[in-house]
């Protein structure tokens, strides 16, 4: 069997809204069709950015990434990936109603299966929640959990509270119980701004600083104890780059040495914490161009071990100068088959599973 290749963040979009209606129970199709909703499209990108999306993806007047066929002739039989990780940016997690939120997630779920898991069995997909009633996320996650496709929970960064607040711990609670894992993506699931310090005013702010709220998201996790609470949990930070990580750690554990007696719960220094429980994906990779072999090895010594790293195109969306192949070019054998599958593998329980297409 051909070693894992696991591409872990994956876009696939709903062409429509009207695409979620067998999913949706009668109730919420008459109230979004007699209030006129048009979708819950992102628009994390301007959409004539090239950012937005390989040009190639743009195929039959759907959105990129809305073709079962095309994602998996470009992910998967062209770039050799043995799995796709799908993540489903749709944004019902911005309806501020709980229960048309959770009922939005659980159509989405439900379409996800039918129209991708069932389409190719190398195709995996993050299970979709609404934060609005953390326990009704947590009964979503239990039920779609029942489907082996759903390898991982999927939470926006721009949450309405701290994500480490013990409002949320019900989800967390679900996602350990079921053995997933939680991802964090960079979007908007509430009211509050792109950034920790407001609402910027250009694109390039957002992109640029999209990691500063994942930074805030993981401070709050180990503060709140979230660890400590559920200690089977595991986190993946996708779409925020990787090399800011160890100096949030090192300044992290200075001040806890200082200020350890406000969170008890945390018993040991943060940076030990996150190397046990969180991962991060590599698109993008955030290096300086001309890095080679000794800043690679630097960078993997002080985040603790390629073990961290998991693979990760980004597709549709389009990324110039992509690190991450600088990355995989300047990794040993071991660690670029690790990086490339195996540590994929083992979190989502990929190992020793089908990796033919369908006939």
């Amino acid at each position: 069997m051909a070693a894992p290749r696991v591409d872990c963040d994956v876009h696939h979009a709903v062409p429509e809204l009207s695409a979620l209606f067998p999913f949706l129970p009668d109730r919420w199709v008459d109230y979004c069709v007699e209030s006129g909703v048009e979708g819950f499209d992102p628009a994390f990108y301007p959409p004539a950015s090239p950012l937005s999306a390989r040009p190639d993806a743009r195929v039959g007047g759907g959105p990129p990434g809305s073709d079962p066929g095309l994602l998996r002739a470009h992910v998967l039989d062209d770039a050799g990936a043995t799995h796709a990780v799908l993540n489903c940016l749709y944004a019902v997690q911005a309806v501020h109603n709980p229960d048309w939120s959770a009922a939005l997630a659980a159509a989405l779920n439900d379409w996800q299966a039918a129209r991708w898991l069932a389409a190719d069995p190398r195709f995996r997909a993050s299970i979709v929640v609404s934060p609005r009633d953390p326990h009704a996320a947590a009964d979503e996650i239990a039920r779609a959990a029942g489907n082996p496709g759903f390898v991982q929970v999927l939470l926006l960064a721009s949450a309405p509270d701290p994500l480490g607040r013990r409002a949320y711990w019900p989800v967390y609670a679900a996602a350990e119980a079921a053995g997933l894992p939680v991802a964090i993506h960079p979007g908007v699931a509430g009211a509050g701004p792109l950034s920790p310090v407001g609402w910027p005013s250009h694109h390039v702010e957002d992109y640029a600083g999209a990691a500063l709220t994942l930074q805030s998201q993981l401070v709050s996790m180990v503060c709140e104890g979230v660890f400590a609470a559920h200690p089977g949990l595991r986190v993946v930070l996708l779409e925020s780059g990787v090399t800011w990580l160890p100096s949030l750690m090192w300044r992290f554990d200075k001040n806890w040495k200082a200020l350890r007696q406000e969170v008890p719960w945390v018993d040991r220094p943060p940076s030990s914490l996150i190397r046990a429980h969180v991962l991060l994906s590599v698109a993008p990779f955030d290096a300086a161009p001309d890095w080679g072999r000794e800043q690679v090895e630097r960078c993997l010594a002080q985040l603790g071990s390629a073990g961290m790293l998991l693979y990760a195109s980004d597709y549709p969306h389009w990324h110039r100068g992509d690190g991450a192949t600088m990355l995989l070019e300047q990794l040993s054998p071991a660690e670029r088959a690790q990086v490339l599958g195996g540590n994929a593998a083992r979190l989502y329980g990929l190992e020793g599973s089908a990796c033919a297409a369908p006939a």
